[in-house]
């Protein structure tokens, strides 16, 4: 039953991965991101982790597709209103994937696995015990994310307005 389950998830999961990234219209594609959440939370479920699933649907699927909706909106993405790129302009970009790809896979191909886990004698589905961890433990990471996120917001904005030509 558990792997009939995981199975269908996992299927939802990359397919409406891929739908999000194949997509034409940027709203189609958004929405099939929120299913994909949504599949990645019943995995959660699947794990036994009621907290971090409720926690995904709330940040992820609301909170961050929100955003991403605005910033679409407020983008405006029309094909017509599109300039075409110049043909060293897609080279420079084939390049530079190429060259974070390559970082990546290096990085991945030279990490070394930790041999020996450790168990913990506490219980990480409790929201006192992970508060605890998070703004202890992981401040740093905590709050370059928030960083991270209010430098996107503000760049997305930046981005929308539009330059006035004198003249």
């Amino acid at each position: 039953m558990m792997t009939t389950l995981f199975y269908i998830l996992s299927a939802i999961t990359l397919a409406t991965a891929f739908l999000t990234i194949f997509s034409k219209n940027p709203i189609h594609s958004a929405i099939y991101l929120v299913l994909c959440f949504f599949s990645i939370a019943g995995h959660y479920l699947m794990f036994n982790a009621q907290f971090l699933a409720i926690v995904h649907i709330i940040v992820y699927s609301g909170a961050i597709m929100i955003l991403m909706l605005f910033t679409i909106m407020l983008m405006n993405l029309n094909k017509e209103d599109e300039k075409n790129k110049s043909v060293l302009t897609r080279i420079a970009a084939v390049v530079a994937f190429g060259l974070v790809a390559f970082v990546l896979l290096a990085t991945f191909v030279k990490a070394q696995p930790q041999l020996e886990y450790k168990t913990a004698t506490e219980d990480f589905q409790s929201i006192k015990v992970l508060g605890k961890v998070l703004l202890n433990e992981y401040m740093v990471p905590f709050e370059t994310a928030s960083i991270l996120l209010l430098v996107s917001m503000i760049g997305a904005v930046l981005l929308s307005k539009k330059e006035h030509i004198n003249g």
